[in-house]
């Protein structure tokens, strides 16, 4: 098959490598333009683009993908399929009507659940046990276009964004070749969504992950876990930004303020939720790297009866 790939970071790479490997045609592979990351500020390449590169694909990198002439150079390339992963741009219809077959998107939700920029830290953050990936027709609207193929993974208790992030990678690598001859042979039967049952994950940002102590302990733990390792979850202890990076909901319930640091010990410190107690295992303050609690403590103190607040 002729392909068109459209993807832009390391969550798209799998899904990339596997229709190499398979063997298709991949004429071009259009990423976001590069940025500037890291410390120094440096002008890196999207991961697509990399990994494009090392397999000797070429790339495309316009500003705006619905332009006239990225419209006429995907057209160029006669595609069968166009396949996007996390691109990063909305696909108008003059795209839509390129492929011989279909524009297909691996989405990193059970559709209709979880639909936009976020699925995977808002899954997480709200608590769900399941997700999984999504193979679906790409339509103007956003992520609601018919269904094409689903798997499904659990979401362990202690899994964090990054953790998910991985593996729901990988399954939409593994899918993706099962999807694209499901297509052509006709055995794959499209079904449409039920509005009615979806939900929205709202892009993220830094100021996603300030803790408001006066919810639930185990949501404290959620937004913890669904925000690693980015935004971060975070809280102010006095004047100083204090990141979590990993915790545990406990039942014990302490007297006290929601916020107050309750109790510490040798490997953790407590502090009072709307319900009962989050048990801090792992932190980072700013212009350190990030430690466990006991490594912290080793060489530092922490105030016991202190009210950690929001920031904002």
């Amino acid at each position: 098959m002729k392909i068109v790939f459209m993807g832009t970071p390391e969550f798209a790479v799998p899904t990339l490598e596997a229709l190499y490997n398979a063997g298709h045609s991949i004429d071009l592979v259009i990423s976001q333009e590069d940025s500037r990351r890291g410390r120094g500020k440096k002008l890196l390449p999207t991961e697509v683009k990399a990994k494009a590169i090392e397999l000797g694909l070429q790339v495309y990198q316009p500003k705006n993908v619905n332009s006239e002439e990225a419209i006429e150079r995907i057209k160029d390339c006669e595609p069968d399929f166009i396949v996007v992963v996390a691109y990063g741009q909305i696909i108008k219809k003059p795209i839509l009507e390129i492929p011989k077959y279909d524009i297909i998107n691996v989405h990193a939700s059970l559709l209709p659940k979880y639909r936009g920029a976020a699925p995977i830290h808002w899954s997480i953050v709200n608590g769900e046990t399941e997700t999984g990936v999504t193979i679906m027709q790409v339509e103007e609207g956003l992520d609601t276009g018919d269904m094409i193929l689903k798997e499904s993974i659990k979401i362990g208790k202690d899994d964090d964004a990054s953790i998910i992030h991985d593996k729901l990678s990988e399954l939409g690598g593994k899918m993706i070749n099962t999807a694209i001859s499901g297509i052509v042979d006709g055995s794959l039967k499209r079904e449409k969504q039920d509005d009615s049952l979806s939900s929205y994950a709202s892009k993220i940002n830094r100021d996603s992950g300030d803790i408001d102590w006066n919810k639930n302990a185990q949501d404290i733990k959620n937004l913890i876990r669904g925000f690693k390792p980015w935004p971060s979850a975070y809280t102010k202890y006095k004047d100083e930004i204090m990141k979590i990076h990993r915790a545990n909901a406990i039942e014990k319930v302490y007297e006290g303020e929601t916020g107050e640091i309750v109790h510490i010990t040798d490997k953790a410190i407590y502090v009072k939720a709307l319900d009962s107690t989050v048990e801090i295992l792992e932190l980072q303050f700013p212009g350190n790297r990030k430690m466990s609690v006991e490594d912290y403590l080793r060489g530092n103190t922490m105030e016991k009866g202190v009210i950690l607040k929001q920031s904002n």
